[in-house]
């Protein structure tokens, strides 16, 4: 063998580099088959983590509530964690500081940054949440929205909430009942305009009062959903108005305050006050005569069923986009029969 034999010739060295790139190719293609098969085993398995379309993560879920602190949406979160646990999902809950959407509007945008898989959410307003909480469905998160909704019934797949309309309607069949064949005027107490559920019982409340001609309804005032708002405006209303005979306050809040404007008036029980909702203070003030009629929802149970819509929106099942849940209306003599609908403060 000569000197020069013991190299590979150009021809072999060509050969030996077309085998390297094949073998290299070869490793590469089983490697991304084995990253792809693990992909599919983890989705497959429905564990805590796994992203979906849009890199969303489908078994989280964020509840935004519509102010912190409050009994209703205390109530509503107990439902939703509850139901949301059952169901193998993880839930957060987020809670702004004030019923306001200035309040809440950073709060959509931090949650957006960590793309749940859905949001459940009572916008505090019916037009300015539009905006983030369309950037939530552009992002591929599933929008329900519980007690509260938009007026663009475009963004959210699903509403679940109280009849509020009904619910206004039976305050002012429990106010014209409380009133009996007495003459005089009867006026509202409501949160802030643009706030769609009470808006709406407003709304029910001014239809059906116009059933009992004994009955001149003098309107609303808005309150800013601030207890001591509704005690000076129901002062001042006592004042203004002297055959007033009957005040509806819209919701928690404004009701407590009315309580507080009927004691400094002096007018506890010669004027009837039907409240809103069934907050432990509240119940207190049925119980010794500062209400005379409670309209209570079951945030539970809007709780408990938007965690079911969310689901549904995520694994594919059937999703209602409007779904109403119980109005009662309460006195002290039906309050023990109804203990169910007074609203929690905690989730023990």
């Amino acid at each position: 063998m000569t000197p020069e034999s013991t190299f590979p010739s150009r021809r072999q060295v060509k050969g030996l580099e077309k085998m390297a790139v094949n073998t290299r190719s070869a490793v590469l293609a089983g490697a991304a088959l084995a990253a792809a098969s693990l992909l599919v085993t983890a989705c497959n398995t429905g564990q805590i983590g796994q992203t979906g379309g849009g890199g969303v993560n489908t078994k989280q879920m964020v509840l935004i509530t519509g102010v912190a602190a409050e009994p209703f949406y205390i109530s509503m979160r107990c439902g939703a964690e509850a139901e949301a646990k059952a169901k193998g999902y993880q839930l957060t809950t987020q809670e702004p500081t004030q019923f306001s959407p200035s309040s809440q509007i950073p709060i959509v945008t931090g949650v957006l940054a960590n793309k749940p898989g859905a949001v459940l959410i009572a916008p505090t307003d019916d037009k300015a949440l539009a905006d983030p909480m369309k950037q939530l469905k552009d992002a591929g998160i599933k929008v329900i929205e519980v007690d509260t909704k938009l007026a663009d019934s475009s963004i959210a797949l699903s509403t679940v909430s109280s009849d509020n309309e009904q619910g206004g309607k039976k305050a002012a069949d429990a106010l014209a009942k409380l009133v009996g064949g007495k003459t005089g005027s009867v006026a509202v107490l409501n949160t802030r305009a643009g706030t769609s559920t009470t808006d709406a019982r407003e709304k029910g409340f001014a239809e059906q009062i116009k059933n009992y001609p004994n009955i001149h309804y003098i309107g609303q005032q808005y309150t800013d959903d601030q207890a001591d708002q509704a005690t000076s405006k129901l002062t001042a209303l006592i004042s203004s108005t002297p055959d007033l005979v009957g005040v509806f306050a819209t919701n928690l809040d404004t009701g407590e305050g009315a309580v507080t404007g009927m004691r400094t008036a002096g007018k506890t029980g010669q004027i009837a006050l039907v409240g809103f909702d069934t907050s432990p203070k509240e119940v207190d003030g049925l119980k010794n005569g500062d209400f005379q009629a409670l309209i209570t929802q079951d945030p539970v149970a809007i709780g408990r069923i938007g965690v079911d819509q969310a689901d549904a929106a995520l694994t594919g099942g059937k999703v209602t986009r409007q779904i109403p849940t119980d109005l009662v209306a309460i006195t002290r003599d039906n309050l023990e029969q109804n203990s169910k609908y007074i609203y929690q403060t905690n989730c023990g």
